[in-house]
C-alpha cells in the first residue's frame, strides 16, 4: 500500500512566492510583484515543493498552473500570510494606543474628497482605528450623532443653509470650507487668479437640487438673476456638465479635488459673502478616538485650502 509522504517544514517566504505565482500566473511576474530574481523565484517554489513532497505548479504555454496540491498550498499560504499581517498589526495598534472604530456621518461634497483622504491617512497612522464613513445630509447627520449611530458628524453653516441646533454638542470649525468656481478648461476664467463677482455676471450656471435643508448650490450668492442652464442633485453630474462646456458651477473648496479631466477651478474674489463653514460635530465626552478623527479631519481641510492642481 502507498504511503503518504510526511510533509516537511513550509518557509515564510515561500509561501509568500507560492501566492505570488499562483496569483500572476508566471514566475516572471511573481519575481517583477516580490521584487526576487526568477532563480529565487525559482528556488523558493521547489523548496515549498519539497516540503510539500509534490509538485504545486504545471507548466503550461502561457505560464503555470497550480495542481490541485498547489491549489491547497497556495490557499492555506494566503490564509496564514493574512493571519500574520493581522498579527503585525494588532502589535503596532497596541504600540500606537489609539484604538476603536469611528463613524463618521458626512454629507456629499465633505466624502467627495475629504473623508475618503482622511481615512487613508488614519489607516497608516494609527492600524488599530476603525473608520467608516455614512453619507447624508447635514440634518441626517445631526440626528444619527444624537442617535449614537455616528460618532463624528460633519454638518455645513452658514449663508443659506439654515439653522441646526447644535446644544449640547461640541464643535470644530474645520478649515478651507470656501466655495470655488468651476469652469471649462477653455473658458475665458480658467487659470486667471483675479476673478471677481462682476465678472460672472453674464454666465450660465449649473445649480444643484435637492431637499430645503441640503445645500442647494446655486449660482454665485450676490449675483442677481443669474441665467440657470442646468440643475442635478450630484456634484459629479454638475461637474460633468461643467467639462462638456454647459456652464459653470460652484464647488466646494474640500471637495475641489474631485474636479475632472476638462474642469478648471478657480478662485473668486467678493467681499460681501461671508460663506460657508464645514464643521465637525461630537458628542460631549467622546472618547480619545474620536478626537484623533476629527483632529485628522482638520488636517486634510487645512491641505485642501489651496487650487488643486490643473486637471
Amino acid at each position: 500500500m502507498c504511503q503518504p509522504q510526511p510533509v516537511g517544514e513550509f518557509s515564510l517566504t515561500g509561501l509568500r512566492v507560492v501566492r505570488a505565482v499562483a496569483d500572476s500566473g508566471s514566475f516572471t511576474a511573481a519575481a517583477e510583484l516580490l521584487g526576487y530574481t526568477q532563480s529565487a523565484v525559482s528556488r523558493q517554489v521547489a523548496a515549498t515543493e519539497s516540503a510539500a513532497g509534490t509538485s504545486l505548479f504545471r507548466r503550461e504555454s502561457r505560464g503555470v498552473v497550480l495542481t490541485p496540491a498547489g491549489a491547497v498550498v497556495a490557499r492555506r499560504a494566503g490564509a496564514a500570510l493574512e493571519q500574520l499581517s493581522g498579527a503585525r498589526r494588532d502589535l503596532a495598534a497596541l504600540a500606537d494606543g489609539v484604538s476603536g472604530r469611528v463613524v463618521i456621518g458626512a454629507f456629499p461634497t465633505a466624502a467627495a474628497v475629504l473623508v475618503p483622504r482622511t481615512m487613508a491617512r488614519l489607516l497608516q497612522a494609527h492600524p488599530g482605528l476603525e473608520v467608516e464613513l455614512r453619507e447624508g445630509s447635514t440634518p441626517t447627520n445631526l440626528r444619527r450623532l444624537r442617535a449614537g449611530r455616528v460618532d463624528v458628524a460633519l454638518a455645513a453653516i452658514g449663508d443659506g443653509l439654515g439653522e441646526h441646533d447644535l446644544e449640547h454638542l461640541v464643535t470644530q470649525v474645520l478649515p478651507g470650507a470656501g466655495m470655488w468656481l468651476a469652469v471649462p478648461a477653455d473658458h475665458r476664467l480658467a487659470r486667471r487668479d483675479d476673478v471677481t463677482a462682476a465678472d460672472l455676471v453674464a454666465e450660465r450656471w449649473i445649480v444643484g437640487e435637492g431637499l430645503r435643508s441640503d445645500p442647494h448650490f446655486g449660482a454665485w450668492p450676490t449675483l442677481t438673476d443669474p441665467v440657470v442652464a442646468h440643475s442635478a442633485p450630484s456634484l459629479s453630474t454638475r461637474l460633468g456638465l461643467v467639462a462638456a462646456g454647459l456652464g459653470v458651477a460652484l464647488v466646494p473648496s474640500l471637495a475641489a479635488g474631485s474636479a475632472p479631466a476638462g474642469v478648471e477651478v478657480v478662485a473668486v474674489a467678493d467681499a460681501t459673502w461671508s460663506g460657508r463653514r464645514t464643521v465637525a460635530v461630537v458628542r460631549e465626552g467622546e472618547e480619545s478616538a474620536t478626537r484623533v478623527v476629527v483632529e485628522g479631519l482638520a488636517g486634510c481641510a487645512d491641505e485642501l485650502l489651496g487650487k488643486p492642481a490643473s486637471a
